[in-house]
């Protein structure tokens, strides 16, 4: 323990001026550590440990929705990657932590250290010049931009430090809840019960959960990842004599998958491919191409379908009323699949877990929850799964006019590449682009930033940048109702391509042409060359 203590020595100071911070210690953040450690940078960490929601914002039950091979770093596995059970929360904190060993990122890190304010030290015009930062590339140039002020050990003092550049890597979940809007009278103040939000929820130990959900009438409202292993620890804290089931409260269908095969076949022949992202829309594409994706909009059709028989004859859907009436793909792209607990329809079936549609809206009363149609659903605990919102632990922070800027009109951040505000100069954001795998996106695109900041490549104009965050927006909303989040997951190859580009490297990363139209891309292809 000590010899591993030793290895884990994190920061001891923080020097008044340094070149670059990385605010969070997640996922993203630690792959940020890694690529720009030539840097020294100052990793701040609100927290006393490393691994983000992984180990601050996961319920007890909670897994990795993907296979450990597909979800790793490109220059460090698992030491069990071929275990087939999808790693649990604290499976991927360890791993996490065992990136920091081999890479030794512990020295980056100042735990217990909360960033709560930042001032741009530019001038007023510094941030709406043609070329993002002035000049578009190398933004290191000796001069700091940015002061972070950082509060440690909880105290109320603030401690002012100079950087040249800032990466913030807080991420989209955790911290902020999103709450429901009430109407006047009918929300938590009228009910009898308790109202939790799972961000909340997450804080208990497992004791005090199984003692807040035992014997209670719960209702989980929502139908994504979390409400449903929500769901799920609601029924096993509720085994064995006077449990009640858990209701969920429904207000958009979405598909849920149990597996990564379907009628046999490997998920990933069906979007992770080359070959199948060919016919899908990608930003800023040509006439030619967007002619391509009009005639193949049958074959789109046509997979999205075959999918759906599957999902359709595998889970009780229909008997349930859980049927969306969306195709698959729209999920797909947005990012909002879940995949099932193993058995979670079993608890259905024995009436463990209920369901009620909530389409059109519902309020609180004093004994539980109302919908629209004036039915009631009694309950003593409602939990609020509604997801958290990001852009506002930015907004906390970031001063004037830039925490202004975050969103744009398609309620999206306008990242260039998922890594640049155009109009926010010598800052990048990481964690804010959801794909199929949120760990070899930030990967790479901490690569690519650390490209950046050696110069190897100029940014385009700030207009042009905007202009291809705009088609990003665009293609989204020709490919999925749900376009109101930055989800790459139908053209993350071409968006990997982009980047690879940049540094100068092979954007078709595979041996022989089959391979490169048919098989997945994944961290191998990625190695650094």
């Amino acid at each position: 323990m000590a010899q591993v203590k030793a290895a884990r020595a994190t920061r001891e100071a923080v020097p008044t001026v340094s070149r670059v911070a990385i605010i969070g210690s997640g996922i993203s953040g630690l792959a940020a550590a890694k690529q720009m450690a030539a840097y020294d940078p100052v990793v701040f960490e609100a927290t006393p440990s490393v691994g983000g929601v992984w180990k601050h914002c996961v319920y007890r039950t909670t897994r990795l929705q993907t296979p450990r091979a597909n979800y790793e770093f490109s220059d460090y596995s698992w030491g069990n990657r071929d275990d087939p059970a999808f790693p649990t929360h604290t499976e991927v904190v360890d791993y996490l932590e065992g990136y920091a060993d081999e890479f030794d990122l512990w020295r980056y890190i100042s735990f217990g250290s909360k960033v709560v304010d930042i001032k741009f030290l530019g001038g007023a015009e510094a941030g709406f010049t043609e070329r993002w930062s002035g000049t578009g590339k190398a933004p290191l140039q000796g001069k700091p931009t940015w002061e972070v002020g950082v509060a440690t050990g909880g105290s109320g003092t603030v401690q002012y430090y100079k950087f040249e550049f800032v990466v913030m890597c807080t991420g989209k979940y955790g911290d902020v809840p999103r709450m429901p809007v009430f109407p006047p009278g009918k929300g938590p103040e009228v009910f009898k019960g308790t109202v939790m939000h799972s961000v909340d929820y997450c804080k208990l130990s497992k004791e005090e959960t199984v003692e807040l959900m035992r014997g209670k009438k719960v209702v989980v409202v929502g139908y994504k990842k979390s409400a449903i292993d929500l769901a799920n620890e609601c029924v096993q804290a509720n085994q064995g004599d006077g449990g009640q089931a858990c209701t969920m409260l429904v207000r958009t269908l979405h598909w849920m998958v149990p597996s990564y095969a379907i009628w046999g076949l490997p998920f990933f022949l069906f979007y992770s491919t080359r070959f199948s992202q060919l016919f899908y829309e990608r930003p800023n594409q040509s006439f030619f191409r967007s002619l391509l994706c009009r005639l193949m909009s049958p074959l789109r059709a046509g997979v999205s379908k075959f999918i759906e028989s599957y999902l359709l004859w595998k889970l009780p859907l229909g008997k349930y009323g859980l049927t969306p009436d969306h195709p698959f793909v729209e999920d797909y792209a947005s990012c909002q699949l879940a995949f099932l607990p193993e058995g979670f329809f079993d608890m259905a079936d024995h009436g463990l877990v209920r369901f009620k549609r909530a389409p059109d809206g519902w309020w609180l009363s004093e004994i539980g929850v109302v919908l629209e149609d004036g039915t009631g659903v009694e309950a003593d605990l409602v939990f609020l799964a509604t997801g958290f919102e990001g852009t506002d632990k930015l907004r906390e922070v970031l001063p004037k006019p830039f925490r202004g800027l975050l969103v744009d009109e398609s309620s999206m951040m306008p990242l260039y590449h998922g890594t640049i505000h155009p109009l926010i100069p010598n800052m990048a954001f990481v964690g804010f682009v959801e794909s199929a795998s949120n760990l070899h996106t930030s990967e790479l695109r901490c690569r690519w930033l650390a490209g950046l900041l050696e110069g190897r490549f100029e940014l385009p104009t700030v207009q042009a940048m905007m202009r291809h965050v705009a088609g990003e927006a665009d293609a989204m909303r020709r490919t999925t109702r749900f376009y109101r989040r930055h989800c790459i997951s139908t053209y993350s190859i071409h968006d990997s391509d982009g980047m690879c580009a940049d540094l100068s490297s092979a954007t078709h990363r595979k041996t022989n042409w089959i391979s490169e139209l048919f098989a997945p891309y994944n961290k191998e292809d990625y190695k650094q060359q």
